[in-house]
């Protein structure tokens, strides 16, 4: 094997890994969509023009609690502010060209920027990218589809432990990264963050708060200058 195939084998490996276990929990949110009071037709549309999971888990929240369509629109909005921020940092990443861009924009989620993060060169981040973003938008809607017509049937699909599969994903990705104490200060102010916020704020605000402190802590990069300093030192 040579030594351009192995990070391209890499890359594929990683993002059928994460498109494996996130599309499993489109049928949670199928099945929890139509609990809410979505019809099949509804829950499925919110995949295939939303195709954001956390602003549509966020939006049957809402409806489901009683809450109005416009308070689920602008919890769903808040939430997805974030791929803003991914789809500027794609940007170099998924090439030139008006078409490729605008195909581009519907597949930024958070699976397919940190696989294409986690990638090394910029041939695999482009692998990383477009895999996992269309992989994971066929089968979301196809688990979607399953979950909203199988709802009654599965009962409460978090029994399951669908939603820890993504977290262990995303998990498997960021671990490798977390050698230097600037990422583990990063990635643990961000977390302590979000969890405090989560029962204090509405959703989708939580993960913009914990954005903007993992900016801040890593803009500052104290904590890599230090290692830097003792690294040049010895």
């Amino acid at each position: 094997m040579t030594g351009e195939e192995q990070p391209t084998r890499r890359a594929w490996r990683d993002s059928l890994g994460v498109v494996l276990a996130t599309s499993a929990y489109g049928v949670s949110f199928g099945a929890l969509a139509v609990a809410s009071g979505l019809d099949v037709w509804q829950t499925c549309v919110l995949s295939l023009f939303m195709f954001t999971g956390g602003s549509q888990f966020a939006f049957v929240g809402v409806i489901g609690g009683g809450g109005l369509p416009g308070a689920a629109i602008a919890s769903a909005g808040l939430l997805g502010m974030r791929n803003v921020a991914y789809g500027l940092r794609m940007s170099p990443v998924v090439g030139t060209g008006f078409w490729r861009r605008a195909a581009a924009s519907h597949f930024t989620i958070d699976e397919s920027t940190a696989v294409a993060l986690a990638q090394t060169d910029a041939g695999t981040r482009r692998i990383g990218f477009w895999v996992t973003g269309i992989g994971i938008y066929l089968g979301w809607n196809l688990t979607t589809l399953a979950g909203a017509l199988l709802g009654d049937v599965l009962g409460d699909v978090r029994t399951y432990g669908l939603d820890a599969a993504a977290a262990a994903a995303f998990l498997a990705l960021l671990w490798p990264r977390l050698r230097r104490r600037q990422a583990i200060a990063v990635g643990a102010a961000a977390a302590v963050v979000a969890a405090i916020s989560t029962p204090l704020l509405m959703p989708g605000l939580p993960v913009l708060v914990a954005a903007v402190v993992a900016l801040v802590v890593g803009w500052t990069n104290w904590l890599g200058a230090r290692e830097t300093t003792t690294e040049a030192a010895s």
